[in-house]
């Protein structure tokens, strides 16, 4: 493990996006994000992940209605749709080997041929990890050619590891961590539950601002009117994986990859795979740039 050393990149790259955008608001402050720091960050395609809670009915309803999601957003950030957006999984992994077949999976293993293992295309993760450990299942040498960071699981001190991105597919996570991919973990609950906005925030530094800042004030408003009227801060998390790949927002460092196991728990052992691990964010650094860029 002494030799592994993964860093953000120095210069601009070019990155894919894997997103449950309908599933929370945080996605659509993450995408938003990423596409503004370009050309920093070129990004190449969005795929739509699936989920599924109150807000959809089946993970391929939730995916479909992320699909729709990103075509609504993107006009207000300037960007075509076309040959850009993929629809991706329908369904969890059933098992540990056998991928799900979708456009974003076969179009995530078609772009990353382009790329090597000392330039390689990066992937950001924001949702249940199933279309990217289908990509790598269908064609294993993916992992030579990107690097993975991904928003999933709790603090591996949390005292559980049911975290929404993990727990609904934890055949596709128990892929990723026992794959050689390169790999980041952004923890939830203990690291990037941090990274939080509020009432006060979005109305001084958002509304009024374009039409994508109102779009995303408004939505957050919405959301946090169905469950509260008291004083509240609310958690855009998913800008962290973003943030990332530009560098000096959080501190990191090189862990053994732990085991998700099944019961929602963190299982650890000796001589695994080396990961990079989060375990700090500068949240008031990270929230001024977040303001800056948005707000152009």
């Amino acid at each position: 493990m002494a030799d592994y050393e993964l860093k953000p990149p120095v210069s601009g790259v070019d990155v894919v996006l894997d997103t449950d955008t309908y599933n929370e608001i945080d996605d659509q402050f993450a995408l938003a994000y990423l596409l503004k720091n370009a050309p920093a960050l070129n990004t190449l395609a969005i795929f739509a992940a699936p989920f599924h809670n109150t807000r959809s009915t089946s993970p391929a309803d939730g995916m479909e209605k992320s699909y729709d999601e990103i075509l609504r957003l993107l006009p207000l950030l300037g960007h075509s749709c076309e040959n850009f957006v993929y629809r991706g999984s329908d369904r969890w992994l059933s098992d540990e080997e056998t991928p799900v077949d979708s456009p974003a999976a076969r179009r995530l293993v078609e772009i990353s041929q382009g790329y090597t293992k000392d330039r390689p295309l990066y992937v950001v993760a924001i949702g249940a990890i199933t279309n990217v450990a289908s990509a790598y299942l269908m064609d294993r040498s993916l992992a030579d050619r990107i690097v993975l960071v991904w928003l999933g699981g709790n603090a591996h001190h949390w005292h559980s590891n049911r975290e929404f991105n993990l727990f609904q597919d934890v055949a596709a996570a128990r892929v990723i961590f026992d794959s050689p991919i390169p790999f980041v973990q952004l923890p939830c609950q203990g690291c990037v539950s941090e990274f939080r906005i509020s009432d006060a925030d979005l109305d001084r530094y958002f509304t009024g601002k374009n039409p994508l800042c109102d779009y995303l004030a408004r939505s957050v408003k919405e959301e946090v009117s169905r469950y509260t009227t008291a004083p509240w801060t609310r958690v855009i998390w998913d800008v962290t994986a973003v943030a990332w790949l530009l560098g000096g927002f959080m501190a990191d460092r090189t862990v053994p990859a732990p085991i998700p196991q099944y019961d929602d728990t963190w299982a650890f052992a000796e001589g695994r795979r080396p990961m990079t691990y989060v375990y700090q964010i500068h949240r008031d650094k990270l929230f001024r740039d977040l303001v800056q860029k948005l707000g152009e």
